[in-house]
């Protein structure tokens, strides 16, 4: 059977009911009957009547009677209309380029929220533009702006989890799940209070308040397991508490309590393409006698940093500090025996 008018294509979740009788209200401002509802969702009316029943716990529906004693129509109450933000095209453009850093989420009820938020902004991208080259010059532009993620995760298997944390984070309340440890790969039962949920590299991450051990930390949700949100509790954020005291640029989700200075040297060869990079707020760039550029910058924990080098391979030179000299040579000398161990191959 094809969709009707009021039905969207694919899983018929809550979030998108929510979305279609929404829709169907603000098209209809005098309200519709429950068989008129249920004939746009292509649903039985004994359905309607029990989606109209869990769909109050979301939106300020309420039932009137026509006069002389007629039918009952549903209508949205004021506190459930929607917020509505003008946009022009170019916004809406601009918008949708940051589209792809969502998909990881797909599966989740919060993807879906996102999603729909997304076609809104692409009906409003494809209205008809004015001038001459309307409707040329920006024709599909929004499927040809795009940022692109450099290496997507897939969480189609950690939606739970996904929506249980943004429900914590958006409701400030306690969020209890099983936690794995990347030093002895064991579980521990953990209560956090999450003060903040971010997409980093692709990766989704909470920082929040270790109940248990009293500090802030930042935890990632592959790591989450049989994560629940508390229902009666609720913690308060931190007056102090910002976000970006807890991400140092590209070298972002560890934070240590230490200061260390990181020096580090590149050939001639790359140093434009260093000089063209902002990885770190404290980054101070001077110039080799051969052309090389030395990078100078403070952080507060170098996990991250001793990755990147090493992906700049015979480019870089670790200089500072010697801890971070040290860990680089090693995984350099291990990785080259691995090769040496390895046949030639014919």
């Amino acid at each position: 059977m094809p969709n009707s008018p009021g039905r969207p294509a694919g899983r018929f979740t809550q979030h998108r009911r929510v979305e279609a009788i929404t829709r169907l209200f603000e098209q209809t401002p005098r309200g519709l009957t429950l068989y008129e509802l249920a004939d746009a969702l292509d649903v039985t009316a004994r359905s309607m009547r029990r989606y109209i029943s869990e769909l109050r716990r979301e939106l300020d529906l309420q039932p009137t009677r026509e006069r002389g004693g007629g039918v009952v129509r549903w209508r949205m109450g004021p506190t459930a209309q929607p917020r509505k933000i003008e946009l022009r095209r170019t916004q809406a453009y601009a918008l949708l380029a940051a589209r792809r850093m969502f998909e990881p989420m797909k599966g989740s009820t919060l993807y879906e929220e996102i999603d729909i938020a997304i076609q809104r902004l692409v009906s409003v991208a494809r209205r008809p533009g004015r001038g001459p080259n309307a409707g040329v010059a920006d024709a599909r532009l929004e499927d040809r702006f795009l940022f692109l993620p450099h290496t997507p995760k897939d969480y189609a298997k950690k939606t739970d989890e996904l929506d249980t944390l943004f429900q914590a984070v958006a409701d400030l309340r306690p969020l209890e799940c099983r936690y794995r440890s990347t030093r002895d790969k064991t579980d521990e039962r953990v209560v956090i209070h999450p003060y903040a949920m971010v997409v980093y590299k692709e990766a989704v991450y909470c920082v929040g308040l270790h109940t248990g051990k009293r500090e802030v930390r930042t935890f990632l949700l592959d790591r989450m397991s049989d994560a629940e949100c508390a229902t009666t509790e609720r913690f308060s954020l931190p007056d102090d508490f910002h976000i970006e005291d807890y991400f140092e640029g590209q070298f972002g989700v560890f934070r240590g309590s230490k200061q260390i200075k990181v020096v580090i040297d590149f050939a001639p060869h790359v140093a434009e393409y260093v000089r063209s990079r902002k990885v770190h707020a404290s980054q101070r760039l001077t110039t080799l006698p051969d052309g090389g550029v030395r990078l100078t910058l403070t952080v507060s924990d170098t996990t991250e940093i001793g990755s990147w080098v090493l992906g700049w391979g015979e480019t870089a030179t670790v200089v500072a500090p010697p801890a971070l000299v040290d860990s680089v040579s090693s995984t350099l000398r291990k990785a080259l025996a691995r090769y040496k161990k390895k046949p030639a191959s014919g």
